[in-house]
């Protein structure tokens, strides 16, 4: 049986997607904060229970008969580390034998404010005595998509990554990866994957696409850290959440969000999603 934690959210309802295609539905436990969430998944025959990460005396139940589960890294920055810990020691009481987790790109070396949870989550995992494996996702497309229409209105994409690039994929190929690894996890026990999009971009590269497939000019505003922050708060991102991704935009300058390889696209069997494409969609509406 495999689990999947998070599996109402943006990723975890691709990963079960993916499943259903390779294993029974029956195999299958959607492990959400609510439940009422996953009637759908429910519809398809996949088992729905309770679990939430900040109530770790029902997890253990949540996992019961689970041999594989999947860790959605919880959305909760600065909660992460005790909410994951909680998830792995109610795996290993309930005789889980492999957590695949999703990391971060270059976990053990980034030098993101994020990534500090993910190194601590991982060493966590390691000492647990359980199998496990080890997916380091890089950038999402979709972090950029959204704003792609806001560059064409002010004719500008901001940031602070400098020449940085970020190779970037799609949630569906990160979901893909997963699904492969979940349906035969024998074949990947211990591995730490660097996941990532097969070509990287810099946010000039991306303005520079959004203007030739809009038509309107857009450019790449580069900016000193504390200005993008700023900027992210007035446009209404909460202030904490701004610094993190002002934060992980100046790594992008240094490297950290970029991968070497084509190690995804291996796992998945097909190229991931390439820039270009992304701000077609987006552009698309």
């Amino acid at each position: 049986m495999i689990a999947v934690t998070g599996a109402t959210g943006q990723l975890g309802r691709l990963v079960l997607s993916s499943l259903l295609g390779r294993v029974p539905a029956a195999s299958l436990v959607a492990a959400v904060r609510s439940p009422e969430k996953a009637a759908d998944l429910a519809a398809q025959g996949v088992a729905v229970r309770k679990a939430d990460y900040s109530q770790p005396d029902r997890l253990r139940t949540a996992f019961d008969g689970v041999e594989t589960l999947l860790l959605i890294s919880s959305s909760e920055v600065g909660q992460r580390a005790p909410q994951h810990a909680a998830v792995i020691a109610a795996a290993r009481q309930a005789g889980v034998r492999t957590v695949v987790y999703t990391s971060i790109l270059h976990a053990d070396r980034s030098p993101l404010m994020l990534a500090e949870e993910h190194r601590a989550t991982e060493a966590e995992l390691r000492a647990s005595g359980l199998g496990w494996v080890l997916l380091r996702n890089g950038w999402y497309s979709e972090n950029f998509a959204g704003s792609v229409p806001v560059a064409v209105e002010h004719g500008a994409v901001i940031g602070s990554s400098g020449t940085g690039k970020v190779s970037a994929a799609s949630r569906a190929d990160f979901a893909e990866a997963a699904a492969v690894v979940l349906a035969d996890p024998a074949a990947h026990l211990g591995q730490t994957y660097e996941l990532a999009g097969d070509a990287g971009f810099t946010k000039a590269e991306l303005a520079a696409e959004i203007a030739a497939q809009s038509g309107k000019p857009v450019v790449y505003a580069d900016m000193p850290e504390v200005d993008y922050a700023a900027a992210l708060t007035q446009a209404g991102v909460p202030g904490p959440f701004a610094q993190v991704l002002a934060d992980s935009d100046v790594g992008q300058s240094k490297g950290a969000l970029e991968a070497d390889g084509q190690v995804l696209s291996g796992l998945i069997g097909r190229p991931t999603q390439p820039m270009p494409e992304m701000v077609r969609a987006a552009l698309a509406g």
